[in-house]
């Protein structure tokens, strides 16, 4: 491997690779796990309610297992497999239902509760700063399973846009998921 003029790494610390195009000093984390969401497996292939929905399947299991950390009457709240940061959670109705706009007053409302709920908790568990707090409308504005209405609470601190997300194009979470979900469930008001 070449040094190059402007790397902070000595050669010997930089590892080649037969077959994957020149050297260059960038060091890379792999998340391999996250082909799973890129090639949408698990995505639903149909825009019906029932098993083939993960939305509608997730409440038929433990909580545990579902990574469920709150169920309401009408929506619970749910982890995100792949969290931007750190405690990204949704709210979803347990009613199979693609607009806003089609929710019942109740469920309205149990999203609301809930997502106020969610905030509380994931500050007491991690202080967060701040939070990002939306639903994608349609798979044109980026919902990735348009058809069962999720609404995103993301949790924010100060300087969690770094090099890694910016330009690595890569999230470190500290926690895995079922550690994430026992504390959230245990902190909900």
């Amino acid at each position: 491997m070449t040094d190059t003029p402007d790397s902070p790494y000595t050669p010997e610390e930089l590892v080649g690779q037969d077959g994957v195009g020149v050297p260059d000093p960038f060091m890379r984390l792999w998340t391999p796990h996250r082909m799973a969401y890129i090639e949408g497996e698990n995505k639903p292939t149909s825009d019906e309610a029932g098993a083939g929905c993960p939305f509608c399947r997730l409440p038929g299991l433990p909580d545990a297992d579902a990574l469920i950390v709150h169920r309401g009457e009408a929506a619970y709240a749910v982890l995100n497999l792949y969290p931007y940061n750190p405690g990204h959670l949704m709210v979803v109705p347990y009613r199979h239902v693609a607009d806003y706009t089609e929710l019942s007053e109740a469920e309205v409302a149990d999203v609301s509760t809930l997502t106020r709920q969610a905030m509380q908790a994931i500050r007491t568990v991690s202080g967060a700063h701040g939070f990002n707090i939306g639903m994608n409308q349609g798979e044109i504005a980026g919902a990735g399973i348009a058809a069962h209405l999720h609404q995103h609470v993301v949790p924010r601190w100060a300087g969690d846009t770094n090099f890694m997300p910016a330009i690595a194009h890569t999230k470190v979470l500290p926690q895995l998921l079922p550690d994430t979900r026992a504390l959230l469930a245990k902190s909900w008001p």
